[in-house]
């Protein structure tokens, strides 16, 4: 018998260059449709590269338009069942962003935003202020409706007023409604002068041990207020996602495109708005296109995040018009029936591969809104091109979401259900949504005229002129989940360890990767799904975070 002889082991890494491709699939050749048809995330699997960091160094950071970028890449879907103050607060610390629904008012939708940017600051230039004859009822009717009950008493109940005290919780604690604040309010202040920096009036405050930090001129005018409740918010939460210059999270809503929605859109910029989203199960119509332009006049520094697209075609109409974001997906959520209902959409990981293939030519980032239910389908749309993931399901069945826990087969859980269900139809037209808030808000439509009492689910799917409605989703319910603040960082973690098994160091690297070929794919048949699933088991219990 022959003997055989074998290369040295250090000659391993050299001997892959003889070979005349590396193992795997590149991304063209994994998502060629016309070999493959369309994939879903659970039809392939990226293949491990070389782990020399640890995965705390993963750097996750993205931009989701071109000018907006967060710490982490997550976005909550603006769904009635989803995302409301507390959801958009929770998220933005956490380094995220989430994108406050409009099955409501406008008045109603502009008061969430207004809450998310009131929540964190830097200097506050618009603080709530009152005068010396207001009374205790005045500060518990902010506290209740803003959160917060620390005020600056001015002469003049207003903000340019000489500065005369403070109220706290502390002063009006066992005092009658009635009692006017010039006989409670805190008068030994600390005060800085205007003119001084952040981090000079951050040290002067660490130092005071005040709750707040009035900023006055030379007259002693009140000219702005810094919180230390906001220090404490920076220490808590550093991945938090604010707006460079204000130091206030950002704060995304969505609307639709009828004409009384540029009302809507006025109110929330107004309240602070940082980003908005066009809000339409299909994106690509004159009327979505009209109201970009539009915005892109009125309001020039908003950030416009348009969609839903699954094609090439229908990104380049609204990137023409100006859009600063895509969100791609049609028929891929949970709870979504488009599909199967109007033979419409894609599978969403051919559609978000196509869409930012062709998006990042003009420096236009794309969320993957959709089939998103554990942290591989995340890290799957971040490789094929997505800079952040936009998340209903997942995030529903949260202490932060809106609506009240009930009981099912024995099980914890909260409603959720999608925007296209006849459930979110009719009670926009009642006026509330699933949080009992007054609702009837507007959206998308082929139909140029505003019609009264319509609502964000009959307009997001064209269907408030239909005499009979026809239902893209459907309404159920999700098992709790527990605190956002505990299952987000779950997510993060998930990612960090996820890319430092692919071997790269950040999202940007991961997708110049598979830019380069670096990266590769391996498709999975049904079996492989299988073996790659719980299997062989009596029972067993499914535990993803401690």
């Amino acid at each position: 018998m022959p003997i055989e002889t074998f290369l040295s082991p250090a000659d391993a890494v050299a001997h892959l260059q003889t070979y005349a491709s590396c193992d795997g699939l590149s991304v063209q050749e994994l998502m060629d449709s016309r070999v493959h048809g369309g994939l879903t995330y659970n039809d392939f699997l990226l293949l491990p590269g070389k782990i020399d960091f640890p995965a705390l160094d993963v750097i996750t950071e993205t931009r989701i338009t071109r000018n907006v970028a967060l710490k982490t890449p997550f976005i909550s879907s603006p769904m009635d069942t989803v995302t409301e103050t507390e959801m958009a607060i929770s998220l933005a610390l956490l380094g995220g962003i989430g994108v406050i629904h409009h099955n409501q008012t406008a008045a109603s939708q502009a008061a969430m935003v207004r809450a998310v940017k009131r929540h964190e600051n830097g200097f506050i230039t618009d603080p709530v202020v009152l005068s010396p004859a207001h009374t205790v009822a005045d500060v518990l009717d902010i506290k209740a409706r803003l959160g917060f009950c620390g005020i600056p008493i001015t002469d003049t109940g207003s903000l340019g007023g000489k500065l005369l005290g403070i109220v706290t919780s502390r002063d009006i604690q066992f005092e009658l409604p009635t009692t006017p604040l010039n006989e409670i309010m805190t008068t030994d202040l600390i005060t800085a002068r205007q003119g001084v920096t952040l981090t000079e009036a951050n040290v002067l405050l660490r130092s005071s041990k005040k709750g707040k930090l009035p900023i006055v001129d030379d007259e002693g005018r009140l000219t702005s207020l810094l919180a230390r409740s906001d220090l404490l918010k920076n220490q808590n939460f550093p991945l938090a996602s604010k707006n460079p210059q204000s130091k206030q999270l950002y704060a995304a809503a969505a609307v639709g495109t009828r004409p009384n929605d540029r009302e809507r859109l006025r109110l929330l910029v107004e309240a602070g708005l940082d980003i908005v989203i066009l809000d339409s199960s299909q994106g690509n119509s004159i009327y979505q296109v009209e109201m970009i332009q539009w915005i892109k006049q009125t309001f020039p520094g908003l950030e416009i995040i348009a969609g839903n697209v699954v094609t090439r075609e229908q990104a380049a109409n609204l990137i023409a018009a100006g859009a600063d974001g895509l969100r791609v997906g049609m028929g891929s959520g949970s709870i979504c029936i488009t599909q199967e209902v109007m033979a419409v959409g894609r599978p969403q990981a051919t559609a978000v591969y196509a869409v930012a293939e062709f998006a990042r030519k003009f420096g236009v980032p794309v969320i993957a809104d959709g089939g998103v239910g554990n942290v591989g389908h995340i890290v799957k749309a971040i490789s094929l091109g997505a800079s952040a993931v936009m998340m209903g399901g997942l995030l529903a069945g949260t202490s932060e979401a809106p609506g009240e826990y009930f009981y099912h087969d024995g099980k914890r859980v909260k409603a959720y259900r999608g925007m296209g269900s006849l459930e979110a139809m009719e009670a926009g037209k009642s006026g509330s949504s699933a949080h009992g808030k007054p609702g009837g808000s507007t959206k998308h439509t082929p139909h140029p005229t505003s019609v009264p009492h319509e609502n964000a689910a009959t307009t997001r799917y064209f269907s408030e002129f239909s005499t009979v409605k026809v239902a893209q989703g459907v309404s159920g319910d999700v098992q709790d989940k527990g605190s956002v603040k505990a299952f987000v960082p779950y997510l993060h973690a998930g990612l960090q360890h996820s890319l430092q098994d692919i071997g790269v160091r950040s999202v940007d690297e991961l997708q110049r990767g598979v830019c380069d070929g670096k990266v590769r794919f391996e498709l999975r048949t049904a079996s492989a799904q299988m073996e790659g699933g719980v299997h062989g088991l009596n029972s067993y219990t499914k535990r993803l975070y401690a």
